[in-house]
């Protein structure tokens, strides 16, 4: 059977595949928009983003009403309805992917085929149950990752939570276990605490967030005990089995063996590309030794006329990365601009609360590369806004290259940590000095206004 021909192909309808087709399409091309489950990828389906920040917003909710007393409010009881909470989540994401989906199929030249895809030659597809055959000359992987199987003993003979079913639960666990002390596990963790669950984090390495530097992780770390959270670091699981009440985890830490139990566990250490499904050797496409597609600065493979985008690439796993992922290849396939992935940054925000907002260099990274850096730290608690709010926790801490005065990177621990983060972020992309923030006329009160000081109150 001939297989259909279509100008360009694009495997899998996440937040960079769904606008690239649209371009591709409004461009006059003829697109196939290949998706297995639903529109719209991790992102707003299931992953850290739209189900999980609605959750976020809610646990939220029930942390101020607890704390209504300190602000001179009373409040009765608080509880929590998991299946509301639930609800909740799944209408937002069902108008986020219906309205995707809607303005995808209204959109000429565009047809979307259903079914898993697997490359059958270099630039040929079979897709879904029915083997629709496909082939075009451009072709773009978009096909993300799924979190990865546990390697621990006994994972596969009990039921475990992962990011994706964890946000089904209708009920509040008596006592959440999470594996993984990274942004999904701590997101998590946090947010069934003040659900009303026992929260125990479980992390193998001598600190959370690994690529932090060890004063913020710390930080953080102070905050989720506050909060009540039990975190156990250079904790390894060693076995995990079925209990009368739940679950047990056996873990080795400096102490030795011993167990703890609970009612779910979570396993957040990971995720693995979902190249292992595509039949990748049919097209030739080289991936490393982990499964990601490998890609130039360009995300061009290494066949003709094949790209990569997104999760399943490797690098930072951020919506935002993959949406930019999309502008390099819109620039350079319809534009014909010459638009990399070199030297970009990659902000990203932990959505804890306080948030945890990072950009550039860490200071423990600067050092590493023998760069001469000054660094600015200042506790939220210092912050008038903040302290106002009653939102005192965390710090903000900037890495400044000493020749230059130029930002290098940032870390913003405290109430909306995200926004304040970006303020930086933009001083870095236009290349200003950190006077130009130390000197700036910034609105009062502000979490902004906060960087005034932030840079006057630099150690070498």
């Amino acid at each position: 059977m001939a297989a259909t021909g279509y100008d360009a192909i694009v495997i899998g309808s996440g937040q960079g595949g769904n606008p690239l087709a649209a371009a591709l399409a409004n461009a006059g091309k003829r697109v196939a928009l290949l998706e297995q489950t639903h529109i719209g990828g991790t992102c707003v389906n299931e992953g850290c983003c739209t189900p999980t920040k609605t959750m976020v917003a809610s646990a939220r909710v029930a942390y101020l009403a607890r704390r209504a007393g300190d602000y001179g409010v009373r409040t009765g009881p608080v509880t929590v309805a998991m299946a509301v909470v639930r609800q909740r989540k799944r209408d937002i994401v069902d108008s986020w992917r219906n309205g995707s989906q809607e303005r995808l199929e209204s959109t000429p030249n565009i047809d979307i085929l259903w079914g898993q895809a697997r490359f059958s030659g270099p630039k040929r597809l079979v897709v879904g149950e029915r083997q629709i055959e496909i082939e075009g000359e451009l072709i773009v992987v978009n096909a993300g990752c799924r979190p990865s199987a546990p390697d621990i003993a006994g994972a596969a003979s009990v039921s475990l939570l992962d990011s994706t079913s964890i946000m089904e639960l209708d009920s509040v666990p008596d006592h959440l276990i999470v594996v993984g002390g990274g942004y999904v596990g701590l997101e998590f963790g946090q947010m069934f605490r003040r659900f009303g669950a026992q929260v125990t984090v479980v992390q193998r390495g001598k600190q959370l967030l690994p690529n932090e530097d060890a004063d913020v992780a710390e930080a953080v770390a102070g905050i989720l005990r506050e909060d009540g959270i039990d975190v156990l670091l250079e904790a390894a699981p060693v076995r995990i089995s079925g209990a009368a009440n739940g679950i047990e985890l056996a873990l080795k830490d400096g102490a030795g063996e011993r167990t703890i139990a609970g009612s779910h566990l979570l396993l957040a250490a990971g995720r693995v590309p979902n190249s292992d499904t595509l039949n990748l050797a049919a097209a030739g496409v080289g991936t490393d030794e982990r499964g990601f597609v490998k890609v130039n600065e360009r995300l061009e493979t290494n066949v003709a006329g094949i790209y990569a985008m997104g999760d399943i690439k490797g690098g930072p796993a951020f919506t935002h990365i993959s949406y930019d992922d999309f502008r390099i290849l819109r620039t350079n396939l319809l534009e014909h601009g010459q638009a990399s992935a070199t030297d970009r940054l990659v902000p990203y925000t932990v959505f804890i609360d306080p948030q945890l907002g990072r950009v550039g260099l860490s200071e423990a990274g600067a050092r590493r590369r023998g760069l001469n850096v000054r660094v600015a730290s200042m506790p939220m608690s210092s912050v008038a806004r903040a302290v106002e709010m009653a939102e005192p926790r965390g710090l903000i801490k900037a890495v400044v290259d000493a020749g230059s005065d130029r930002i290098l990177g940032a870390a913003v621990l405290g109430i909306e940590g995200g926004e304040v983060m970006a303020i930086l972020q933009t001083a870095m992309m236009g290349g200003l000095p950190y006077t130009a923030l130390r000197d700036g006329v910034f609105a009062h009160p502000t979490l902004a206004e906060s960087l005034n000081n932030l840079f006057a109150s630099f150690r070498d």
